[in-house]
């Protein structure tokens, strides 16, 4: 498929962001592109199937995170045989500072910033209005202000 093929690796840099972590973000993608294959002819006839996947990565994340807050904690974590998943791993502050925010405030400063998208757009892809968007963005941003305050400081 095409569209799979020409937007794999910025799909999978926003899912890794989202996520915090690159293996998740993986599994999230393919999750949310294999629902998308199943209902293609309805979505691309429809509208505009780049933000359909985008709303379905936001809202794969919430889900997962739910279902993730029910699992029972183990002892021991297992260790990857392949090592093929390395962890996202930022490259500078403002990276390692997004990955830090609450997941909703980072999946607003994603689509904002980083897919370019418009209140509008990035509301719709969040699924809630474009009032609630903008409180959302304006305390990620004072996070994101009050940490590098904080590394200036620092440095």
């Amino acid at each position: 498929m095409a569209f799979v093929a020409a937007g794999w690796n910025r799909y999978l840099w926003m899912a890794s962001v989202i996520t915090g972590d690159r293996h998740h973000g993986e599994e999230l993608l393919q999750e949310c592109l294999v629902s998308l294959f199943t209902r293609w002819r309805k979505v691309a006839g429809k509208g505009d199937p780049h933000a359909y996947l985008r709303r379905m990565l936001v809202n794969g994340n919430v889900s997962r995170w739910r279902r993730w807050r029910r699992e029972e904690p183990v002892a021991e974590t297992p260790d990857r045989q392949d090592g093929r998943y390395a962890p996202v791993e930022p490259h500078d502050a403002l990276q390692r500072a997004v990955l830090r925010l609450p997941r909703q405030q980072r999946a607003v400063i994603v689509l904002r910033y980083f897919e370019d998208l418009s209140e509008k757009d990035a509301a719709a892809a969040m699924g809630c209005s474009i009032g609630a968007l903008k409180s959302t963005h304006s305390r990620a941003l004072a996070k994101l202000r009050a940490e590098s305050a904080l590394l200036e400081t620092r440095g």
